[in-house]
């Protein structure tokens, strides 16, 4: 009995001296247990709430799809936007938002209501340096983290056929040409969407029923900018 006892003990330490060997010197690599997953914040208005078209078809919810379908774990995206807001209203609701400690990446389009009502470029300007720099600090201070949407010419729309169209062009143009020069001086990613968006005085399909709002197709090409830049930071 002691003889069998003896040497199972014996075969089982040659075992486990076996397998601490093979873990010591083998060299394949360590396989790491994946991450938790990505977060997305989208800062804005109208055009990121995706007015008149579902939640699934807005560019933040776009965005996160084509991202699963890529193999990257991503939450639903968390929204603080409304249709209307300007950059000031839009600060005042950050202002209250009760948000995650960070987030992994964080967008931010807003100004077209400030040229809608008349607002000048100084004045947005302020208040857009403000809004960018939250959003930094939102995504852990890393300014590579934070992507800047241009503002969407709406005189290209139906909805501006009774309006100067060239007059409203010209400020959008002006008010872009604000929040892009910010954009660099943070060294954040900058997405001209509003050249795409011209193209819908030809193409009806790129806007809503309400003749002013981008559809979900317009929204797909903003989120596959926005996919790119992420996969890229990624990796």
């Amino acid at each position: 009995m002691r003889k069998k006892l003896s040497q199972y003990i014996f075969s089982f330490s040659s075992i486990f001296s076996g397998l601490l060997v093979l873990l010591i010197f083998t060299d394949k690599p360590v396989v790491e247990m994946p991450s938790s997953s990505y977060t997305l914040l989208c800062l804005g208005d109208s055009y990121t709430i995706g007015e008149m078209v579902p939640p699934k078809e807005n560019f933040p919810n776009q965005t996160v799809q084509f991202l699963f379908k890529d193999g990257y774990d991503f939450d639903s995206p968390e929204i603080i936007a409304k249709t209307g807001w300007t950059s000031d209203e839009l600060q005042a609701a950050v202002n209250k938002h009760s948000f995650k400690a960070s987030y992994d990446f964080v967008t931010l389009l807003i100004g077209v209501n400030d040229q809608y009502r008349g607002r000048n470029v100084d004045e947005y300007k302020t208040q857009f340096e403000s809004l960018l720099k939250q959003a930094i600090q939102f995504a852990k201070g890393m300014a590579d983290h934070v992507i800047v949407l241009s503002i969407p010419d709406w005189g290209s729309t139906p909805f501006a056929k009774d309006r100067d169209r060239s007059k409203i062009g010209r400020e959008i143009d002006a008010f872009n040409e604000a929040n892009k020069q910010i954009a660099e001086q943070y060294s954040v990613q900058y997405i001209d969407i509003t050249t795409g968006l011209r193209e819908a005085a030809n193409d009806q399909s790129l806007i809503t029923s309400d003749g002013l709002h981008p559809s979900g197709k317009e929204y797909a090409k903003w989120a596959e900018k926005i996919l790119e830049i992420i996969k890229s930071v990624i990796r």
